[in-house]
């Protein structure tokens, strides 16, 4: 099963903004599902603002999360793609049996957080205990995903064009000359 992901940082997006959103699009005569995807818009564009300490633009962090990303790559999940922002993460993942997301997901947080605090001299909640996951409908959803995640330093004006990022799969993508298409089961 194929799911793309987004997780993000403890203070990178106060429930209080969100909360407020839906209330503003309750009031709206929208339909439900029209208020969701409005919803999910305004999360995205206040993520790629960069709101929050932003940890995930140290270096050293980043590279703390996309290893840890990595770590079981073909053993427990299939990492697909994936782009660590300096607030929040995307990935698109097929997990294996055995290996339900929630886990996997709990997995990353708890040692990244850890880790991170460590390094950060920090205590708290690191990330948010919330993350967003959609299922992958078919091959064109599949390839809009991926754009998606390694386009995102360029649509949060961070990067020129996707392969400068430093912390995503379309450096490996385009090192590889691999497409975008949807992987064989």
């Amino acid at each position: 099963m194929i799911q793309s992901l987004n997780f993000h940082l403890a203070d990178s997006l106060p429930r209080a903004v969100v909360e407020r959103w839906q209330n503003e699009l309750a009031l709206t005569s929208q339909p439900e599902a029209k208020r969701a995807i409005e919803l999910r818009r305004r999360i995205e564009e206040f993520l790629d603002a960069g709101h929050g300490e932003c940890w995930l633009r140290r270096p050293e962090i980043a590279r703390l999360v996309e290893d840890a990303l990595l770590r079981f790559d073909l053993e427990r999940y299939r990492m697909l793609a994936w782009c660590v922002m300096p607030n929040h993460v995307h990935n698109l993942i097929e997990t294996k049996v055995g290996f339900p997301l929630a886990d996997i997901l709990h997995s990353w947080k708890s040692y990244t957080g850890s880790q991170a605090n460590k390094l950060l001299d920090r205590r708290g909640e690191f990330w948010q205990r919330e993350y967003l996951d959609r299922y992958v409908r078919d091959a064109e959803h599949y390839q809009a995903v991926v754009a998606y995640i390694e386009e995102n330093p360029v649509k949060a004006g961070l990067a020129r064009v996707k392969t400068d990022w430093p912390r995503s799969s379309a450096r490996f993508r385009a090192a590889l000359g691999a497409p975008a298409s949807l992987p064989a089961s």
